[in-house]
């Protein structure tokens, strides 16, 4: 992982931005300025006016304090004259999904052309038929996307859905109580660690970080295999080892000094060891890691206008130049070819860097968490909150 000596002016401005952010929406309650305007949602009603309304997770899309705008959003709309409203909406994929099911239901405007749900919600709504497909005439920049994400199990012609940003987890540690590193499980539990370890409230993350350094393939996990994952979780949160089971809040809990061990997040780990001086890092499990996406996709309920706006914003954001911009800004996995080339013009240092564009070595070790039946859905999360207590 980089440190801050070696990270350009261009791209340490960027973090800057960054690090101002978290406070901001720290002191809002995790929601950005435009989400707290419309937290539910929607500003106008796309269909009578030229907007596009987008959804999507916080600290997840470039940002500039001083103007209080996300600057590739503006240029696109001074490009196309659509008017981008962004709503930092998406705390949890199943609160989202919870929010707008029913008018999903009944065919009623939820409020968003475009949404970012996470590869296995994706699947969850192109099963229930909650999606459109694209009419990729409008993106002709899909070509652009990896090669290795052209064709997932859940959407394989990319019909209704673009990765927005590929996401790694690990192992994330405190770098002065665990001067070592961590790269195993039993790195995981060491003395120093224990009561201060925090696991992503993700399960196919936190599981599968578990299921692979216990030697299972996570591409064709048995509900056997999973639930005595689950349990060597519960005996931990039992035992005192671990502290929580958290969402993107993990990162304040090792900035307090709360926790000195996390299953997390590249994009996150990158970000905080910027910021304290590299007091913090990240690794890929020696077992392996997991990998999964955020993805761009138009929900049913859009209405003509809104879809074709939407398409144009998908398009846009899969531009290389301005798919390099936002990656300089948010560090998870860029998406899209050619981006890499861009970002050496603008922050030569963050376009070698494994956890933005990784290489096929890197690639290798990451595994994607198989699609589960809605009724291993339903059980194997049932378990997973009993694990945490819930």
């Amino acid at each position: 992982m980089a440190t801050e000596r070696s990270i350009s002016p261009e791209a340490r401005s960027i973090l800057g931005a960054r690090i101002s952010r978290r406070s901001v929406l720290a002191g809002a309650g995790g929601l950005g300025a435009v989400g707290l305007l419309a937290a539910c949602g929607g500003g106008g009603d796309s269909a009578a006016e030229n907007i596009v309304r987008w959804g999507n997770w916080p600290l997840y899309l470039d940002f500039d304090e001083e103007s209080k705008t996300y600057p590739t959003l503006v240029k696109f709309s001074e490009s196309t004259g659509i008017d981008a409203q962004y709503f930092e909406d998406y705390n949890d994929n199943d609160e989202f999904f919870g929010k707008v099911q029913a008018q999903l239901k009944l065919g009623e405007d939820i409020g968003y052309d475009v949404v970012t749900p996470t590869d296995w919600m994706a699947a969850r709504w192109i099963r229930l038929g909650y999606t459109q497909k694209f009419d990729l005439a409008n993106i002709p920049n899909a070509g652009n996307i990896l090669d290795s994400l052209k064709s997932p199990s859940y959407d394989p012609m990319r019909e209704s859905t673009l990765t927005w940003q590929g996401i790694m987890a690990g192992f994330g540690w405190n770098t002065e109580k665990n001067p070592k590193g961590i790269r195993t499980l039993d790195d995981l539990f060491a003395p120093q660690n224990k009561g201060k370890i925090v696991v992503l409230s993700e399960m196919r993350d936190t599981i599968g970080v578990i299921l692979l350094a216990q030697g299972v393939d996570i591409t064709k996990v048995t509900e056997d295999e999973f639930m005595n994952a689950v349990d060597f979780m519960a005996g931990k949160i039992s035992d005192g080892w671990i502290r929580g089971v958290k969402g993107n809040e993990y990162a304040e809990d090792l900035t307090s000094g709360d926790a000195t061990a996390v299953i997390g997040w590249s994009g996150d780990m990158f970000i905080l060891a910027n910021e304290n001086e590299g007091k913090f890092d990240f690794a890929i499990p020696e077992s392996g890691g997991t990998i999964s996406g955020d993805n761009l996709m138009i929900p049913s309920t859009a209405s003509p206008t809104g879809k074709t706006n939407g398409e144009k914003l998908i398009n846009y954001y899969y531009d290389p130049a301005v798919a390099a911009e936002v990656a300089a800004y948010v560090n998870y996995v860029c998406p899209v070819q050619g981006a890499q080339a861009e970002m050496e013009k603008i922050a030569p240092e963050l376009a070698t860097s494994e956890y933005i564009f990784p290489s096929e070595n890197t690639s290798s070790r990451l595994n994607v968490f198989r699609s589960l039946t809605p009724a291993e859905e339903s059980t194997w999360a049932e378990a997973f909150q009993q694990a945490q207590g819930n």
